[in-house]
């Protein structure tokens, strides 16, 4: 069959080409019988999802050599995963990860589960995720797909519904396709071509196991697909950001809740964000505009943060929030936007 002699050429092309990285096991492992670790790939998806591989390497290596076992992620104190997550967004994902991993290590001893519908009843785990896992910890033959896959098939068999509309129609393609030997290594490698050959702009199409195959290419349409669907305008919010440094070097901070944007990180006290900047001071001081304004886009919308910035004395006591002592306060901790704001506080301030 037609779908057979793809896989198969395709995991040829994978065994020749496939990209190192540090979650993953390469061909020649898995021939020689080491097999991934689940909590390596579990991690690995989790924090690449709307990342990328370059911005993920350092946060997983630092990651898995600070809580090595997902028993080790499990007993880590929630500030400490919050601090090495900032930076990377989409903040639920990493609240989740600790729910995740207390779950597996206290009701599956300590190992995931290597049944779908198991992996997808653990806290974070979607469809997506837990279809991941499945392929390539435990080789089962689940269908994975990701921007890179859609990209692929839609090419490959000339879709042109647009996104996210041919959703179900890709899946069904990338199921078509996956072989029931080694789902994981072609899992992978469709990813693989996707992101280093079928690129979103000048697909490689020369070099590619399926250049004779792919519909879009005979008809001169690459480039083109996928197709989507025209996006919205992201709505402004506007907000102000209060950042007060003690004399001795401490800085006022306060934890987000823990459900919404940024949940669960320090910031800076200030207003619920809205069309219209609120004035909320957190206590009575000598506020300063520095005349810069932080911007930042998330996911649904843009945020611009005017600043307040003072100097306090020691004696300074907030309405809300709580003074972080100059030597337990990293900047690195702080989530983007905040970090911005500190850049710009620490400017205006000068050096104790």
């Amino acid at each position: 069959m037609r779908e057979s002699r793809l896989s198969r050429e395709l995991l040829d092309w994978y065994d020749r080409n496939a990209r190192a990285m540090p979650w993953r096991t390469g061909p020649a492992e898995r021939a020689a019988g080491v097999r991934p670790d689940p909590y390596r790939v579990w991690l690995s998806e989790v924090m690449l999802q709307q990342t990328t591989v370059a911005a993920v390497r350092d946060y997983f290596h630092r990651f898995t050599a600070r809580w090595p076992t997902v028993a080790d992620l499990a007993a880590a104190d929630d500030g400490d995963v919050m601090g090495e997550w900032a930076g990377l967004g989409y903040y639920a994902r990493a609240r989740n990860l600790l729910k995740c991993a207390r779950v597996v290590t206290g009701e599956h001893g300590g190992v995931f589960p290597d049944d779908p519908a198991a992996l997808r009843a653990l806290p974070g785990i979607g469809p997506y995720t837990a279809a991941a896992v499945s392929a390539i910890a435990f080789d089962l033959p689940e269908v994975v797909v990701d921007g890179n896959v859609e990209r692929v098939m839609s090419r490959l068999f000339a879709v042109e519904t647009p996104l996210p509309d041919a959703k179900a129609e890709l899946t069904a393609l990338a199921a078509r396709l996956t072989p029931p030997e080694r789902p994981g290594d072609h899992a992978q490698a469709v990813m693989d071509l996707g992101a280093t050959i079928c690129t979103p702009k000048s697909p490689a199409c020369g070099i590619c196991p399926w250049m004779t195959d792919c519909a879009a290419r005979a008809a001169g349409i690459q480039t083109d697909l996928p197709r989507k669907r025209a996006k919205a305008a992201k709505p402004v919010r506007r907000g102000i950001a209060y950042l007060a440094r003690r004399s001795d070097g401490a800085w006022l901070l306060e934890r987000r809740p823990e459900s919404g944007l940024l949940g669960g990180m320090l910031g800076w006290p200030g207003a619920p964000w809205g069309e219209v900047a609120q004035e909320a001071p957190p206590l009575e001081a000598d506020w300063r505009d520095p005349g810069v304004e932080v911007r930042h886009t998330f996911t649904h919308f843009h945020l611009i943060l005017a600043l307040r910035v003072a100097e306090v004395d020691a004696e300074a006591t907030p309405e809300r929030g709580d003074f972080l002592p100059r030597a337990a306060f990293r900047p690195s901790d702080l989530p983007t936007a905040m970090r911005k704001a500190h850049d710009v506080a620490s400017a205006t301030l000068g050096p104790l």
